[in-house]
């Protein structure tokens, strides 16, 4: 996991706080296969606290049209401001002046690049007992990423992989 403080607005940057990358990978619910997960969330340690992060995070997703609560397919020809770039073992996110990379296990990677794709998730709730740098258990990925509140309050999309040409 690694995080990034966010660049956006400088009031929404102040409203979001730190923002945080987490990238895991795990069975795809209807099928026999494995899906690659990324998810940025904030801490809600910015201005205005959790309410603050999780209004500026609904802001964000409304601009970039990704609004909380649907799920859109870029790799099937939705337009969003949001590229996943992989490589040497790095994932780098794009999104409106937000840069994020992170290392992702060999697991994660495979399950990107065997798709073509990656599920991103922008969570609009904060998750402050996940701060980078501490180990995010199953339960604890449970109990937040499973929880349907975080779920239908989310941004969702699907993101085609891209690589560099050689």
């Amino acid at each position: 996991m690694t995080s990034a403080s966010s660049a956006v607005h400088p009031s929404r940057t102040a409203q979001l706080g730190t923002l945080a990358l987490l990238a895991w990978s795990g069975p795809h619910f209807e099928e026999d296969r494995d899906v690659a997960f990324l998810m940025v969330y904030s801490l809600g340690d910015g201005e205005g606290g959790a309410e603050g992060a999780e209004a500026a995070a609904r802001d964000l997703l409304e601009e970039m049209g990704m609004p909380a609560g649907t799920v859109n397919d870029v790799s099937h020809g939705a337009r969003l401001p949001v590229k996943l770039l992989l490589e040497g073992g790095q994932v780098t996110l794009t999104m409106p002046q937000l840069n994020v990379q992170c290392v992702t296990p060999p697991e994660w990677m495979d399950a990107a690049q065997a798709e073509d794709a990656a599920h991103f998730i922008f969570a609009t709730r904060p998750w402050p007992e996940a701060v980078p740098g501490t180990p995010v258990t199953e339960a604890m990925m449970r109990a937040f990423v499973g929880d349907e509140e975080t779920l239908m309050s989310a941004g969702h999309c699907v993101l085609p992989v891209s690589r560099l040409r050689k």
